[in-house]
């Protein structure tokens, strides 16, 4: 999986039941899902702890999660799920403060959450092998950030073996959702009012390949469009630039509702080290992507996760990473220092002295900060229109962050704003007259 979203940072709800998630959208779609089989349920003094695999680091903030967790709810029933239990149920199980350990797969099933007393139970560990799901069902979740969007999985799981990923044995082979099932969830999140529905997966671009016929991202895109005329906004999540079809690439650089931001899973851009990962693209072909996509649709913005310090990076080969970013033209960067998982073949690799890993991570995040000053720039002194997320909070459609100065409009539409500065950041807004169409 691409931990291109996977921020680290656990958010929570207010109630008996809350829901700690940490990691990636998918995960924070899910744990959506988590909470509505909970309430069905009737589950009462309970936190469910939502985690992420996809560095040492994240399984650490994890267990720490974990321990905070039951410190601030001494009586509650601390339930643990998500990659890191999916792959490595018994040392969560171990933790004094845990009271149950559930699967990726079960955590997403109703009957997992009913009819079950989390003290009383003695099972404490309901993981199965996730290898051998086949099919990911279709769940239908109220948006997030205020309402401001809605995300709907269309994918799960991950075919590929990218030597520095654990992500796979936790999630599993692909498994996508049926095209129908998604144009429905869809149609009903618009009529609902919601103004963005964001496409997510593990491995976004290999939706279809076990659908009858294995149709493409781009055949979805198209019927999402066409069969959904409301929709206002389409974004796709992380995607691997080499799996772009040509009907998706079209539809990104011609479909004024899709929003001009990929989010691109490159992860470094020096050939050597991108063969040493298994990546299927090389340096020019993401260059290449960029270059094509911007020239047919100028306003493209990119993202893309970078590791730094990958096993046998030498300072010639990160410089490439370095020069590739200014080459592709991105804007937003996810930079992950290299650290190794065990169980995957880069940790058996001639590691780089961590303080390198630190020193090439903070001149690639020096790097982003540049790029992002640059993209932001472009939008001073201009009216644009945005999409209001909650917290005085807005987005543009390339992805820019605004800070709302003045009276906010109402979370979950769009507005006009005045963009006036920036900070380091991101841009500063203030509400424009007219009316957002």
């Amino acid at each position: 999986m691409s931990p291109a979203m996977a921020d680290g940072a656990p958010s929570s709800a207010k109630s008996s039941v809350d829901i700690l998630t940490l990691g990636c959208r998918l995960n924070s779609y899910e744990s959506e899902v988590m909470r509505g089989h909970a309430e069905a349920a009737g589950l009462q003094d309970a936190v469910i702890v939502n985690t992420c695999a996809v560095t040492a680091e994240a399984v650490r903030q994890a267990r720490q999660t974990i321990r905070r967790a039951r410190r601030e709810r001494p009586t509650a029933a601390i339930i643990v799920t998500g990659c890191a239990a999916q792959i490595d149920p018994a040392s969560f199980a171990e933790m004094p403060e845990v009271t149950r350990v559930i699967g990726n797969a079960e955590k997403m099933k109703a009957e997992t959450f009913a009819g079950i007393d989390f003290l009383a139970d003695t099972a404490r560990v309901q993981v199965n092998d996730i290898m051998s799901a086949r099919e990911v069902a279709a769940h239908l979740v109220d948006g997030l950030d205020g309402r401001a969007r809605a995300f709907v999985q269309v994918q799960t799981g991950c075919d590929h073996r990218c030597t520095f990923c654990i992500i796979p044995y936790g999630r599993g082979n692909s498994r996508s959702v049926p095209a129908g099932e998604v144009v429905d969830q869809v149609k009903r999140l618009v009529a609902t009012g919601h103004y963005e529905i964001v496409l997510t997966g593990v491995d976004l671009t290999s939706w279809g390949a076990d659908l009858p016929n294995a149709p493409k991202l781009g055949n979805l895109v198209a019927r999402i469009l066409k069969l959904v005329p409301d929709l206002k906004q389409l974004r796709l999540s992380s995607i691997d630039a080499i799996e772009i079809d040509e009907p998706l690439f079209e539809a990104l650089a011609h479909e004024p509702r899709i929003a001009p931001h990929l989010h691109l899973s490159f992860q470094s851009g020096d050939d050597m080290i991108l063969k040493r990962m298994k990546r299927r693209h090389s340096r020019q072909d993401a260059i290449d992507l960029c270059l094509r996509l911007r020239a047919a649709r100028p306003e493209m913005a990119f993202g893309a996760d970078l590791i730094a310090g990958f096993p046998t990076e030498t300072d010639e080969m990160f410089a490439n990473t370095l020069a590739s970013v200014d080459a592709c033209g991105i804007d937003y960067l996810h930079v992950f220092p290299y650290s190794p998982r065990p169980g995957t073949p880069a940790a058996k690799m001639p590691q780089v002295a961590r303080d390198i890993v630190k020193s090439r991570a903070a001149a690639l995040r020096a790097k982003g900060a540049e790029r992002l000053a640059r993209r932001l720039d472009l939008h001073v002194g201009t009216t644009a229109m945005a999409l209001v997320e909650a917290g005085n909070r807005a987005r543009l459609s390339d992805f820019s962050p605004v800070r709302i100065e003045g009276a906010s409009p109402e979370p979950g539409r769009p507005a006009l704003f005045n963009l006036v500065s920036r900070t380091a950041t991101e841009l500063v807004g203030q509400p424009a007259e007219g009316v957002a169409q």
